[in-house]
């Protein structure tokens, strides 16, 4: 049996050897490289190819979002699921646009991280639990799948520039390219998607 690769990306030494030691545990995973922040990251993905990619959302030394827009520029075949304790939603929806697969919690279950590597191994997406009945849950699948069925949005009361904003969101638009396409600035699409994943 092939095993699933991963690289586990964490700037906590205690933490990053702990997921590390688990991980080895597993009959089907196997850790090529536990990182700090100082290391070649690219390089090393380069390198090492792994299937997952594990990244801890708050890295001290290093913006997140920016490496995992750069592992899938280059490395589109590595797959991230981003770490964090309570993620908040604006953070989630630019990861999501950015081609995250998955989101860990750190109070996550030991069963619930695996299932979710697993599960990310095999090409599905998933989203941190308690936003999978949400509104919000729903503007990522599009943005995932290019689903436009919005159930829940007829019964939230919404502005029309709100509905705007969604719409552009799901598919796929980063904030910047919303704040272009509607002649807004970038701070006021923000506040509209604030506002939004406020309902």
């Amino acid at each position: 049996m092939k095993k699933i690769t991963l690289m586990v990306i964490e700037d906590n030494r205690l933490l990053r050897e702990g997921i590390a030691a688990m991980i080895k545990e597993q009959y089907d995973m196997k850790v090529v490289a536990a990182l700090g922040t100082s290391e070649n990251i690219l390089h090393k993905i380069n390198t090492l190819k792994p299937n997952v990619a594990l990244l801890d959302l708050g890295l001290r030394n290093q913006n997140s979002l920016q490496l995992v827009k750069a592992v899938k520029k280059n490395f589109s075949g590595t797959k991230i699921i981003v770490m964090d304790l309570v993620p908040v939603h604006e953070e989630i929806l630019e990861f999501v646009q950015a081609g995250v697969s998955g989101f860990i919690l750190k109070d996550a279950t030991v069963s619930d991280f695996l299932k979710t590597i697993r599960s990310v191994a095999k090409g599905n997406k998933i989203l941190p639990p308690h936003l999978t009945d949400s509104l919000f849950s729903q503007i990522i699948e599009h943005a995932i799948n290019g689903t436009k069925k919005f159930s829940l949005i007829k019964s939230v009361r919404m502005t029309k520039r709100e509905k705007q904003v969604i719409e552009l969101i799901a598919d796929g638009l980063t904030n910047k390219e919303i704040a272009q396409n509607l002649h807004l600035s970038t701070y006021t699409v923000k506040s509209h998607v604030h506002n939004i994943l406020e309902k």
